[in-house]
């Protein structure tokens, strides 16, 4: 399930790394201000003199400050690589959370809890007051993206509840492939014989880990299928939306529709959580919602063909909370088709990432 990669995701090779001539620079609020190659960094993480720093540092204000000096000196994929690894470990998380509960809760209740949980954190951290935030000049976009979002979220997510973690991570990483026929038919994009290559032969890979046979496809593989669908749905509305709209508004509409979608179901079915199944609920609310702002954030800094071999470790942890949690032991067809997969969308995706002209003064 990936419906959380969608926002501000970046594959225009802005990751590359500066001359060694050119000037560093510093993240203020956001904003991206140079700074001289020789300034020294305080132990806030403010550029000052050296005097600024006190001869008597304490150890621990020394390892931050070097710490803050590395990251600000570090190249723009290895601070997106950092973001992308904390992200892999959230959802490790997020993902095993849901696989515990929702034999239990059902899963339209977890996602409005997830949800509901999310847009409060959006609320609070977001810059700007709510009226802000619900601005939209593609209200309409704007709704069939929250639909989108809510039935790419139930098939993924029933695909992780029903079947082995690893075929569910496997099987979600087509998502690049339906994102390369939706990004002709509906975005008029250009794509060369390669990339349609690489997409059938990923496809092929797709069709090795449903092993078809005589007792036909199994449908929770399916649903995983489905969820890989919708979220290169997500994608597209998000890259059509890119132009106009805020990523806080994005959610925040996101928002919106899922719970209203989701309320009078939830209400039906709804199961009285304990105080463990709670404790479990509330964790992977919040983990969800920090691994979706650190992977949205690793591709705004880095380069998508830098993070995807990253991304591409998802089945490992995948495969190990799998087997540690769930005793759950992947098929030799798993691990073919996700070798065809992953090498097919890794193609594509440095494909996509050469295609696309640097702009001007991207960081």
């Amino acid at each position: 399930m990936s419906e959380d990669r969608q926002t501000g995701r970046r594959d225009d090779g802005a990751g590359e790394d500066p001359a060694p001539d050119e000037a560093r620079a510093v993240e203020r609020d956001g904003a991206t201000q140079p700074i001289a190659s020789d300034a020294p960094v305080t132990a806030s993480g403010k550029v000052g003199t050296a005097a600024a720093a006190p001869e008597t540092a304490g150890r621990f204000g020394r390892l931050r400050q070097n710490r803050q000096a590395w990251w600000l000196n570090a190249s723009p994929n290895l601070r997106g690589s950092v973001y992308m690894v904390s992200a892999l470990l959230v959802y490790a998380v997020m993902v095993g959370a849901i696989k515990h509960v929702g034999g239990i809760i059902p899963l339209v209740q977890i996602l409005l809890i997830r949800q509901i949980v999310m847009s409060l954190v959006i609320l609070a951290f977001a810059g700007g007051g709510i009226r802000a935030m619900l601005a939209t000049r593609r209200p309409g976009l704007q709704i069939i993206r929250g639909v989108i979002t809510l039935v790419a979220m139930l098939c993924g997510f029933t695909a992780i509840i029903k079947i082995p973690l690893a075929q569910a991570t496997a099987i979600g990483f087509s998502q690049v492939l339906f994102v390369t026929i939706a990004a002709v038919v509906i975005l008029k994009e250009v794509v060369d014989a390669r990339r349609w290559i690489a997409t059938l032969l990923g496809f092929l890979g797709v069709l090795v880990m449903l092993r078809p046979g005589n007792e036909g496809l199994d449908v929770y593989a399916l649903f995983a299928v489905g969820g890989a669908f919708f979220s290169a749905g997500i994608t597209v509305s998000v890259r059509m939306l890119a132009a106009t709209e805020r990523t806080d508004t994005i959610l925040i509409w996101q928002g919106l529709v899922l719970v209203a979608a989701l309320a009078i179901p939830a209400w039906l079915w709804w199961v009285p959580p304990d105080a463990t199944q709670w404790f479990w609920l509330i964790l992977l609310s919040l983990f969800g919602t920090a691994g979706q702002w650190l992977i949205t954030r690793a591709y705004q800094v880095g380069e998508a063909a830098a993070l995807a071999p990253i991304d591409f470790s998802r089945l490992l942890l995948a495969s190990l909370t799998g087997f540690v949690f769930f005793a759950e032991i992947p098929a030799l067809s798993t691990w073919i088709g996700a070798a065809i997969v992953i090498a097919a969308t890794f193609y594509t995706i440095r494909r996509n990432a050469h295609a696309l002209p640097r702009e001007p003064g991207a960081a």
